[in-house]
């Protein structure tokens, strides 16, 4: 079975990063869609809460499973046997750094990286701006998944 894995910390999943989970899926048999746990962040968002939000999104692709990681990369994908990882580009500055991680994950274990050019729709598009966006009440509903902008909203109107 050919397994890739999707990492990131989706806080929140943005419709960028369906784009590139969806296309990873058509290229893997399997394609795991890993949130990495950084203990030392405060996230909006839990990374249950992702979790969530991730399989909700993910649904409808019965060859994704969601699941999360704390440590080297590296380490995720031999104890869970992937042999890909598949990472989105948005723009040169995001190629500098996945080219520089895919060569140290290849160095480190021989783990092969995807990088795949982003839709131009979403080339704008990061966490980020869609959670700063929000909080200031911009319109982000076209950016992100419905369940997202609903979880954003409620977030947002909690706080305000």
């Amino acid at each position: 079975m050919r397994r890739a894995v999707c990492p990131g910390s989706y806080d929140p999943a943005t419709n960028g990063h369906l784009d590139i989970i969806e296309r990873a899926a058509k290229l893997f048999d399997e394609v795991v869609v890993a949130v990495g746990v950084n203990k030392s962040k405060k996230g909006l968002f839990t990374t249950e809460e992702r979790m969530d939000i991730l399989r909700e999104i993910t649904a409808k692709l019965p060859n994704v499973r969601v699941d999360s990681w704390q440590g080297l990369l590296v380490d995720y994908c031999r104890d869970n046997d992937i042999i890909a990882v598949a990472k989105g580009l948005r723009s040169v500055s995001d190629f500098d750094y996945e080219l520089q991680m895919a060569q140290m994950n290849r160095e480190l274990t021989g783990l092969e990286t995807l990088l795949m050019a982003n839709n131009p729709a979403y080339g704008f598009v990061s966490s980020s701006l869609v959670k700063e966006i929000s909080a200031l009440g911009g319109d982000i509903e076209h950016l992100v998944p419905p369940i997202v902008f609903k979880r954003l909203s409620e977030k947002f109107s909690d706080r305000g």
